[in-house]
């Protein structure tokens, strides 16, 4: 019976984890696309009120959105890859609990 609950909440686990790193691949594409686009139109619009391609291109307004998001995208990334190998995932506050539970237990056993 435990080895099926153990079975279960592992699949459990895997589905949340593959979950997380598919909605970081769609946020991943949705961002280069939007950029790509909102991008476009700068450049487009700068270029219609006078700048040649090369100021356009350089303009702060045309790379601010890849920028800003782009921060959004890092933390969005450590979330779903880097903070877990920091070392506080869930599996952290699992072994944590184990490692408390078991100790409350050595020291009941010693009184």
């Amino acid at each position: 019976m435990e080895r099926d609950f153990t079975k279960e909440q592992n699949y459990i686990k895997a589905k949340k984890r593959v979950k997380a790193i598919k909605g970081f691949y769609v946020h991943l594409m949705v961002y280069v696309l939007v950029n790509i686009f909102i991008s476009a139109v700068v450049i487009f619009g700068l270029m219609q009120s006078g700048y040649n391609f090369e100021d356009a291109i350089s303009n702060f307004g045309t790379y601010s959105t890849w920028l800003f998001w782009g921060i959004g995208m890092f933390f969005h990334w450590m979330g779903v890859f880097g903070f877990k190998s920091i070392g506080f995932g869930a599996d952290w506050e699992e072994k944590k609990i184990k490692e408390m539970m078991d100790k409350e237990d050595l020291r009941k056993h010693k009184l």
